[in-house]
């Protein structure tokens, strides 16, 4: 398979904005099984590269990577997010 023809898994909505709202509905910080859960439990598409670049582009950021999802969430929880 050439680079050009693999596909991203996109969760949608992003992961980082899934975690922001199950954290704020808790009331608490997510535990690293709970978004580890939530990550293997969420809605997703493959897509090509070029989508998946266009998806960000709309959305303004980059999501947090679903393989290092426990790492990066722990980075992006503690930025200033917009409400």
């Amino acid at each position: 398979m050439s680079k050009d023809e693999y596909l991203i898994i996109y969760p949608i909505p992003s992961l980082v904005s899934t975690l922001i709202s199950r954290e704020r509905d808790k009331g608490s910080p997510l535990t690293e099984e709970e978004v580890i859960e939530i990550r293997d439990n969420c809605e997703a598409v493959a897509v090509p590269p070029d989508v998946a670049r266009k998806i960000d582009e709309a959305r303004g950021y980059l999501d947090i990577d679903p393989e290092n999802c426990w790492e990066e969430w722990q980075r992006a929880r503690k930025e200033p997010m917009d409400s």
